[in-house]
């Protein structure tokens, strides 16, 4: 016999708070119910964080409820004061769109928008933008106190905060996400929110306002937020944040990511991330206890997210660098794959032409000098494109590169380097 659907979402620690249990239980046990979250453009991109709502609205259409998901892009004009320590910074129109054209991509990975019951992607500007200010003050904002909104928390530390502040811009973010809200409920009879713990404050509003205005029950979902066991931000990696967009962080530094999650993490990280069942991730916690270093459940991970966000070309194309890598193959390797690696897998360094490899291995880190450069190929320590390299007279040109352009260098067993000839 299944679980009722919050029961599963509770074994896989993917709530925080529910405003009424009960009731929650009871409408979704009612039948197909509309869910919905929202996702605002404050950069091209989506980054890991937000794959915890994406995959939640993907849970419950598996359960055979409609997922709605908002795009903000009126939400994004203004910019979610939660949790922050000062002033968002405006984008102009032109910038929200563009942004709003990945992320809808983006989304649409996760959500089924086909029949009659398929999920929605909707544009929260489409019934923002010819809204009457006087109308909105009235029939949305006669609804909120004052007094409550500047007990919220982050908005006493930002008013305590010499010089800080919060604007009125800031301020009435949580109106904006309530009539979404209510909007939703009204035209899609949508009654469930769910949110980031950050976002409580913002997703109680909304019930309250849906309850006052149609007189019926609304329920809000909140989900914990990631954070990793070493008390830095969860999803930064050494080179930055981690986009969902390949041309921001490419599927193989994505892969790796994954690949790299602490012991103490990955299990967790498979409950929240993925969509595989409870006995998989039971034998994945026992790979974990009894076999660590074999590193197979961060591997899992890495498999199945990678493919939820980039699709199986993407990940056999991680797999096939990662393998390269550790095998010493490099020639294996295609033109895209070489591609990723100089966009953020492996340090790179460009060069012209004709380049000598002792001043190649000097400008590339991989030795201080030119005369250190030469002891080191004297003494075998430097493969070039898999092959080691006996002759420090060598020039790098494109007859010899990878795909007339590519040189991969190894120095010792860990030490990779990507050389690319600027043609």
């Amino acid at each position: 016999m299944s679980l009722p659907l919050l029961a599963t979402l509770d074994r896989r620690r993917l709530i925080a708070q529910v405003s009424d249990r009960a009731g929650l239980d009871a409408h979704f046990s009612g039948g197909s119910q509309a869910v919905y979250a929202g996702f605002d453009p404050t950069a091209p991109s989506l980054q890991v964080g937000n794959l915890v709502p994406l995959l939640m609205l993907r849970r419950f259409q598996l359960a055979g409820h409609r997922p709605v998901a908002v795009l903000g892009g009126a939400t994004g004009a203004i910019g979610d004061p939660s949790d922050r320590t000062e002033e968002r910074s405006l984008n102009d129109a032109a910038t929200i769109e563009s942004w709003l054209e990945g992320i809808g991509r983006q989304v649409a990975r996760f959500i089924d928008t086909q029949g009659e019951r398929g999920g929605l992607i909707l544009n929260n500007l489409d019934w923002t933008r010819d809204v009457d200010v006087i109308a909105f003050l009235r029939d949305v904002g006669k609804h909120f106190s004052v007094n409550a909104m500047i007990g919220r928390d982050f908005v006493r530390s930002r008013l305590d905060r010499e010089g800080a502040g919060i604007s009125y811009t800031e301020f009435s973010y949580v109106l904006l996400q309530a009539h979404d809200f209510l909007h939703l409920a009204r035209r899609h009879d949508c009654r469930v929110q769910i949110g980031g713990a950050d976002q409580w404050g913002n997703l109680v509003s909304g019930i309250d306002l849906v309850r006052r205005v149609l007189r019926k029950p609304a329920y809000a979902l909140s989900m914990p937020l990631m954070a990793k066991s070493d008390g830095t931000k969860f999803g930064k990696s050494a080179s930055g944040s981690v986009w969902l967009d390949p041309s921001r962080t490419s599927p193989y530094a994505f892969y790796q990511f994954w690949v790299n999650a602490a012991d103490s993490e990955v299990v967790n990280y498979l409950r929240v991330f993925t969509l595989l069942g409870a006995d998989e991730i039971d034998a994945a916690a026992t790979a974990v206890e009894e076999r660590a270093q074999q590193r197979d459940a961060q591997r899992l991970l890495a498999r199945e997210v990678t493919r939820l966000v980039h699709g199986d070309d993407a990940l056999a194309s991680a797999q096939r660098i990662t393998e390269a890598l550790f095998n010493g193959d490099v020639r294996a390797l295609d033109h895209d794959d070489l591609m990723q690696l100089e966009q953020d897998g492996m340090d790179a360094t460009r060069l012209v032409p004709g380049t000598g490899l002792l001043a190649a291995l000097t400008a590339a880190g991989l030795a201080k000098s030119n005369a250190a450069a030469r002891r080191l190929v004297e003494a075998n320590g430097v493969r070039l494109n898999g092959e080691a390299v006996t002759d420090s007279g060598l020039t790098l040109d494109t007859s010899r590169a990878l795909f007339g352009r590519y040189h991969v260098v190894r120095r010792g067993r860990k030490n990779w380097h990507l050389i690319v000839l600027e043609t």
